[in-house]
Protein backbone atom coordinates (compact mmCIF):
# COMPACT_ATOMS: atom_id res chain seq x y z
CA UNK A 1 0.00 0.00 0.00
CA UNK A 2 1.65 3.29 -0.82
CA UNK A 3 2.19 5.59 1.79
CA UNK A 4 -0.09 8.60 0.50
CA UNK A 5 -3.39 8.29 0.37
CA UNK A 6 -4.74 11.57 0.83
CA UNK A 7 -2.76 15.06 -0.40
CA UNK A 8 -3.92 18.60 -0.37
CA UNK A 9 -3.01 21.07 -2.46
CA UNK A 10 -3.51 24.55 -1.88
CA UNK A 11 -3.29 27.07 -5.24
CA UNK A 12 -3.28 30.92 -5.92
CA UNK A 13 -6.23 30.39 -8.76
CA UNK A 14 -5.02 33.80 -10.17
CA UNK A 15 -1.66 32.23 -10.94
CA UNK A 16 -3.26 29.66 -13.46
CA UNK A 17 0.13 28.72 -14.79
CA UNK A 18 1.21 27.58 -11.61
CA UNK A 19 3.40 23.89 -11.64
CA UNK A 20 2.34 22.82 -8.13
CA UNK A 21 -0.73 21.42 -9.92
CA UNK A 22 0.82 19.15 -12.29
CA UNK A 23 3.29 17.59 -9.61
CA UNK A 24 0.52 17.14 -7.21
CA UNK A 25 -1.29 15.64 -9.90
CA UNK A 26 1.63 13.35 -10.87
CA UNK A 27 2.52 12.28 -7.73
CA UNK A 28 -1.38 11.48 -7.08
CA UNK A 29 -1.51 9.83 -10.07
CA UNK A 30 1.47 7.09 -8.98
CA UNK A 31 0.99 6.62 -5.66
CA UNK A 32 -2.99 5.93 -5.91
CA UNK A 33 -3.49 8.79 -3.41
CA UNK A 34 -7.10 11.10 -3.83
CA UNK A 35 -6.31 15.03 -4.16
CA UNK A 36 -8.01 17.88 -2.75
CA UNK A 37 -7.26 21.07 -4.38
CA UNK A 38 -8.18 24.16 -2.37
CA UNK A 39 -7.74 27.71 -4.18
CA UNK A 40 -7.79 30.28 -1.74
CA UNK A 41 -8.53 33.90 -2.84
CA UNK A 42 -7.41 36.63 -0.34
CA UNK A 43 -10.46 39.27 0.00
CA UNK A 44 -10.07 42.42 -2.22
CA UNK A 45 -10.34 45.58 -0.42
CA UNK A 46 -11.34 47.63 -3.46
CA UNK A 47 -14.50 45.73 -2.95
CA UNK A 48 -15.38 47.74 0.08
CA UNK A 49 -15.92 50.30 -1.95
CA UNK A 50 -18.98 49.22 -3.84
CA UNK A 51 -22.60 49.03 -2.96
CA UNK A 52 -23.60 46.34 -0.68
CA UNK A 53 -25.24 44.52 -3.33
CA UNK A 54 -23.20 44.87 -6.21
CA UNK A 55 -20.27 43.87 -3.74
CA UNK A 56 -22.24 40.41 -3.46
CA UNK A 57 -22.48 40.44 -7.55
CA UNK A 58 -18.40 40.98 -7.53
CA UNK A 59 -17.50 38.57 -5.26
CA UNK A 60 -19.72 35.33 -6.71
CA UNK A 61 -19.06 36.53 -10.24
CA UNK A 62 -15.20 36.62 -9.77
CA UNK A 63 -15.51 32.98 -7.46
CA UNK A 64 -17.61 31.38 -9.90
CA UNK A 65 -14.62 32.71 -12.68
CA UNK A 66 -12.31 30.94 -10.55
CA UNK A 67 -14.56 27.53 -9.67
CA UNK A 68 -15.30 27.07 -13.40
CA UNK A 69 -11.39 26.96 -14.53
CA UNK A 70 -10.81 24.52 -11.46
CA UNK A 71 -13.76 22.35 -12.52
CA UNK A 72 -12.26 22.47 -15.74
CA UNK A 73 -8.86 20.99 -14.77
CA UNK A 74 -10.44 18.70 -11.96
CA UNK A 75 -12.72 16.83 -15.02
CA UNK A 76 -8.98 16.58 -17.05
CA UNK A 77 -7.73 15.26 -14.17
CA UNK A 78 -10.35 12.67 -13.62
CA UNK A 79 -10.01 11.44 -17.26
CA UNK A 80 -6.35 10.47 -16.25
CA UNK A 81 -8.26 8.12 -13.33
CA UNK A 82 -7.00 10.64 -10.77
CA UNK A 83 -9.68 10.96 -7.54
CA UNK A 84 -10.25 14.81 -7.36
CA UNK A 85 -12.39 17.32 -4.95
CA UNK A 86 -11.80 21.00 -5.45
CA UNK A 87 -13.01 23.90 -3.30
CA UNK A 88 -12.73 27.82 -4.13
CA UNK A 89 -12.96 30.11 -0.99
CA UNK A 90 -12.50 33.75 0.23
CA UNK A 91 -9.47 33.61 2.88
CA UNK A 92 -9.55 36.42 5.42
CA UNK A 93 -6.19 34.97 6.99
CA UNK A 94 -4.39 32.87 4.62
CA UNK A 95 -2.16 30.98 7.04
CA UNK A 96 -4.80 29.95 9.38
CA UNK A 97 -6.90 28.89 6.46
CA UNK A 98 -4.25 26.58 5.28
CA UNK A 99 -3.66 25.19 9.26
CA UNK A 100 -6.81 24.75 9.85
CA UNK A 101 -7.88 22.83 6.32
CA UNK A 102 -4.51 20.74 7.40
CA UNK A 103 -5.77 20.13 10.53
CA UNK A 104 -9.79 18.71 9.67
CA UNK A 105 -7.94 16.95 7.01
CA UNK A 106 -5.13 15.72 8.20
CA UNK A 107 -3.50 14.86 4.96
CA UNK A 108 -0.46 12.82 3.72
CA UNK A 109 1.46 15.71 2.53
CA UNK A 110 0.46 19.55 2.20
CA UNK A 111 1.57 20.61 -1.30
CA UNK A 112 2.17 23.83 -2.60
CA UNK A 113 4.29 26.34 -4.81
CA UNK A 114 6.89 28.30 -3.43
CA UNK A 115 6.43 31.77 -2.79
CA UNK A 116 9.71 33.93 -3.18
CA UNK A 117 9.94 36.77 -0.80
CA UNK A 118 12.60 39.18 -1.17
CA UNK A 119 15.48 39.52 1.70
CA UNK A 120 13.60 43.01 2.59
CA UNK A 121 10.24 41.48 2.95
CA UNK A 122 11.79 38.55 5.24
CA UNK A 123 13.11 41.10 7.60
CA UNK A 124 9.52 42.24 8.71
CA UNK A 125 7.32 39.86 7.70
CA UNK A 126 7.30 35.75 7.70
CA UNK A 127 6.65 34.40 4.39
CA UNK A 128 3.72 32.18 4.19
CA UNK A 129 5.83 29.48 3.48
CA UNK A 130 7.95 29.78 7.06
CA UNK A 131 4.94 29.87 8.67
CA UNK A 132 4.01 26.65 6.85
CA UNK A 133 7.37 25.15 7.98
CA UNK A 134 7.10 25.98 11.50
CA UNK A 135 3.49 25.38 12.31
CA UNK A 136 2.23 22.41 9.55
CA UNK A 137 1.53 19.07 11.63
CA UNK A 138 2.11 16.95 8.47
CA UNK A 139 4.82 17.05 5.95
CA UNK A 140 4.89 19.85 3.43
CA UNK A 141 6.15 19.42 0.09
CA UNK A 142 6.73 22.97 -1.42
CA UNK A 143 7.03 22.85 -5.62
CA UNK A 144 9.99 25.20 -7.23
CA UNK A 145 12.34 25.22 -9.94
CA UNK A 146 12.98 23.47 -12.92
CA UNK A 147 12.86 19.59 -11.93
CA UNK A 148 10.56 17.19 -13.64
CA UNK A 149 6.99 16.67 -12.53
CA UNK A 150 7.70 13.17 -10.80
CA UNK A 151 11.05 13.34 -9.50
CA UNK A 152 13.59 11.78 -11.13
CA UNK A 153 16.48 12.17 -8.50
CA UNK A 154 15.35 12.51 -4.93
CA UNK A 155 17.98 13.62 -1.82
CA UNK A 156 17.78 13.03 1.80
CA UNK A 157 19.39 15.85 3.40
CA UNK A 158 20.54 14.71 6.97
CA UNK A 159 22.08 16.08 10.34
CA UNK A 160 25.14 13.73 11.47
CA UNK A 161 27.01 14.45 14.96
CA UNK A 162 29.86 12.27 16.26
CA UNK A 163 27.71 10.95 19.08
CA UNK A 164 24.62 9.51 19.48
CA UNK A 165 21.96 12.38 19.59
CA UNK A 166 17.96 13.46 18.93
CA UNK A 167 19.18 13.74 15.46
CA UNK A 168 19.15 9.91 14.56
CA UNK A 169 15.08 10.30 14.99
CA UNK A 170 14.77 12.75 12.95
CA UNK A 171 17.40 11.84 10.58
CA UNK A 172 15.30 8.41 9.74
CA UNK A 173 11.93 10.23 9.20
CA UNK A 174 13.82 11.92 6.20
CA UNK A 175 15.06 9.22 5.00
CA UNK A 176 11.68 7.01 5.26
CA UNK A 177 9.42 9.82 3.39
CA UNK A 178 12.50 9.83 1.08
CA UNK A 179 12.49 6.26 0.15
CA UNK A 180 8.85 6.11 0.19
CA UNK A 181 9.01 9.44 -2.29
CA UNK A 182 11.62 7.58 -4.77
CA UNK A 183 10.10 4.44 -4.69
CA UNK A 184 6.54 6.17 -5.78
CA UNK A 185 8.08 7.95 -8.11
CA UNK A 186 10.35 5.06 -9.36
CA UNK A 187 13.46 7.78 -9.26
CA UNK A 188 16.99 7.63 -7.40
CA UNK A 189 17.55 8.41 -3.67
CA UNK A 190 20.39 9.41 -2.60
CA UNK A 191 21.98 10.94 0.87
CA UNK A 192 23.69 13.98 1.46
CA UNK A 193 25.18 15.56 4.79
CA UNK A 194 26.93 18.81 4.66
CA UNK A 195 29.90 18.79 6.75
CA UNK A 196 30.40 22.09 8.38
CA UNK A 197 33.18 21.96 11.05
CA UNK A 198 33.52 25.84 12.32
CA UNK A 199 36.13 27.03 14.49
CA UNK A 200 33.90 28.39 16.81
CA UNK A 201 32.19 24.53 17.28
CA UNK A 202 36.02 23.38 18.22
CA UNK A 203 36.92 26.03 20.08
CA UNK A 204 35.91 24.08 23.35
CA UNK A 205 36.94 21.24 23.05
CA UNK A 206 40.56 20.91 24.73
CA UNK A 207 44.21 22.07 23.80
CA UNK A 208 44.80 19.83 21.45
CA UNK A 209 46.17 21.55 18.00
CA UNK A 210 43.32 22.38 15.76
CA UNK A 211 44.02 20.72 13.00
CA UNK A 212 43.97 17.49 15.08
CA UNK A 213 40.67 18.61 16.35
CA UNK A 214 39.38 19.73 12.82
CA UNK A 215 40.73 15.44 11.31
CA UNK A 216 39.65 13.64 14.59
CA UNK A 217 35.67 15.15 14.35
CA UNK A 218 35.67 15.06 10.31
CA UNK A 219 36.81 11.13 10.74
CA UNK A 220 34.04 10.47 13.18
CA UNK A 221 31.08 12.84 10.89
CA UNK A 222 32.18 10.34 8.19
CA UNK A 223 31.92 7.27 10.21
CA UNK A 224 28.60 8.40 11.61
CA UNK A 225 27.20 8.92 8.31
CA UNK A 226 28.47 5.91 6.65
CA UNK A 227 26.94 4.44 9.44
CA UNK A 228 22.97 5.84 8.53
CA UNK A 229 23.93 4.96 4.91
CA UNK A 230 24.58 1.52 5.99
CA UNK A 231 21.36 1.27 8.18
CA UNK A 232 19.04 1.97 5.03
CA UNK A 233 21.29 0.32 2.28
CA UNK A 234 22.17 3.25 0.18
CA UNK A 235 24.76 2.58 -2.34
CA UNK A 236 28.55 4.09 -2.02
CA UNK A 237 27.84 5.78 -5.30
CA UNK A 238 24.78 7.91 -3.70
CA UNK A 239 26.11 8.98 -0.48
CA UNK A 240 27.35 12.54 -0.61
CA UNK A 241 29.62 13.66 2.31
CA UNK A 242 30.37 16.91 1.32
CA UNK A 243 32.29 19.77 3.27
CA UNK A 244 30.55 22.89 3.72
CA UNK A 245 27.77 25.49 4.95
CA UNK A 246 24.43 23.36 4.51
CA UNK A 247 22.85 25.98 2.29
CA UNK A 248 25.66 26.25 -0.46
CA UNK A 249 26.47 22.90 -0.67
CA UNK A 250 22.98 21.72 -1.20
CA UNK A 251 22.29 24.83 -3.60
CA UNK A 252 25.47 23.45 -5.72
CA UNK A 253 24.64 20.11 -5.31
CA UNK A 254 21.16 20.25 -6.98
CA UNK A 255 21.98 22.60 -9.40
CA UNK A 256 25.28 19.98 -10.58
CA UNK A 257 23.14 17.16 -10.35
CA UNK A 258 19.35 18.07 -11.38
CA UNK A 259 18.09 17.04 -8.40
CA UNK A 260 14.47 17.51 -8.02
CA UNK A 261 13.12 16.86 -4.86
CA UNK A 262 15.16 17.51 -1.56
CA UNK A 263 13.82 16.09 1.71
CA UNK A 264 14.86 17.88 4.83
CA UNK A 265 14.00 18.20 8.24
CA UNK A 266 11.90 21.23 9.38
CA UNK A 267 13.33 22.07 13.26
CA UNK A 268 11.44 24.90 15.08
CA UNK A 269 12.89 28.11 15.15
CA UNK A 270 13.46 30.08 18.38
CA UNK A 271 15.01 33.41 19.17
CA UNK A 272 17.01 35.09 16.93
CA UNK A 273 16.99 31.77 14.71
CA UNK A 274 13.02 32.91 14.69
CA UNK A 275 13.73 35.98 13.16
CA UNK A 276 16.77 34.80 10.40
CA UNK A 277 15.15 31.98 9.48
CA UNK A 278 16.43 28.03 9.88
CA UNK A 279 18.76 26.21 6.83
CA UNK A 280 15.53 24.72 5.47
CA UNK A 281 13.07 27.89 4.99
CA UNK A 282 16.13 29.57 3.73
CA UNK A 283 16.79 26.95 1.05
CA UNK A 284 13.66 27.91 -0.65
CA UNK A 285 15.09 30.66 -1.95
CA UNK A 286 18.54 29.14 -2.99
CA UNK A 287 17.71 25.59 -4.71
CA UNK A 288 16.41 25.14 -8.26
CA UNK A 289 14.21 22.28 -6.78
CA UNK A 290 11.05 21.05 -4.67
CA UNK A 291 12.04 20.90 -1.05
CA UNK A 292 9.94 18.26 1.14
CA UNK A 293 9.97 19.17 4.77
CA UNK A 294 9.71 16.80 6.94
Amino acid sequence: MSQYQRLLLIINPVLRLSPALNHAAALAKASGASLHIVALIPSFKWLSLLEEGDRQLAREGYLQDHRDWLKTQAENLRGRVIEVTTEVTWAEDIKQDIIDRVTDMQPDLLIKEIQRESALKRAFFTPLDWHLLRHCSVPVYLVGGRGFVLPRKVVAAVEVSDSESADNELNERIIKQACSLAMQCNAELHLLYACDISVAYLAHMGDLPLADLTRALHSDLEKSFARLADQFAVPADRRHFIEGHPVTVLSEFANEQNVDVIVMGRVQSHGIDKLLGSTTEHILYQVPCCVLAV
